[in-house]
């Protein structure tokens, strides 16, 4: 559960992060709960990564997919008022783009800063949040130069230029953990029974486990602003970044 599949739900946003049109089966359905696909590559949310919006499309007939609830299933939330297929329901799922590539290249972007500040300030992830173009990371960092703010964004928008490539693979629970520097956060939040850890490689920069989706290169980013570096305490500072289009 969690890399391929998630209940009864096989994960195409994962496996395709490219993927926004797709073809599948509605196995559930109520007003109560949302409805339950064969396949889905809505991206659920999870990581500071808000879920998708798109459309559900089936005979003549528009769902507006307005979020996700995990639990046993992934349960695909439907705007209030709009019609639900039937459970057996051939239906085409298309994933809004906009929200979905700013998501992406906003989520690359929090992992170059991470990769930039651990490289060359050796402080760990306290928390983080996103939406599309704009971000927020803190970091267990207690004492920062005068300069830090146009440094940071200096160096990230030079690792965004470099052209990194970002790779993805899976691997054994124990393989992963391995992994020198693996976990960027201050504590380890892969869950206990999660036996495959998916693994986001920024090549050359930054290799942490994640579960969300990216771009195929840190170009793909464009150009980020470093907006705000405000203290959240004696050791945390939390910086903001926005992509600039």
């Amino acid at each position: 559960m969690g890399v391929t599949h998630h209940g009864r739900t096989h994960r195409l946003d994962l496996a395709d992060p490219s993927l926004r049109e797709w073809e599948c089966t509605v196995l559930h359905s109520d007003l109560e709960q949302g409805i339950v696909l064969d396949r889905s590559a809505f991206y659920p949310g999870g990581g500071g990564q808000p879920p998708d919006h798109g459309v559900l499309l089936w005979q003549g007939v528009q769902t507006r997919i307005v979020g996700t609830r995990k639990a046993d299933d992934l349960w695909l939330i439907p705007a209030e008022g709009d019609p639900l297929p039937p459970a057996g329901t051939i239906v085409v799922g298309a994933v809004e783009d906009e929200r979905r590539s700013r998501l992406m290249r906003t989520h690359s972007g929090l992992h170059v800063l991470c990769g930039v500040v651990f490289r060359d300030f050796g402080a760990l992830v306290t928390g983080g949040n996103m939406e599309p173009g704009e971000a927020r990371m803190d970091f267990n960092l207690p004492e920062v130069p005068a300069d830090f703010k146009a440094r940071i964004e200096e160096l990230v928008n030079a690792e965004v230029a470099a052209d990194r490539a970002v790779a993805t693979r899976v691997l054994p629970r124990e393989e992963a953990l391995a992994l020198p520097d693996i976990i960027r956060t201050q504590s380890n939040l892969i869950p206990p029974d999660e036996r495959e850890v998916r693994i986001v490689d920024i090549v050359g920069l930054d290799v942490q486990a994640d579960g969300g989706t990216h771009v195929a290169s840190t170009a793909q980013i464009g150009k980020v602003r470093v907006v705000k570096v405000e203290s959240k305490g004696r050791a945390n500072r939390r910086v903001r970044i926005r992509l600039a289009d």
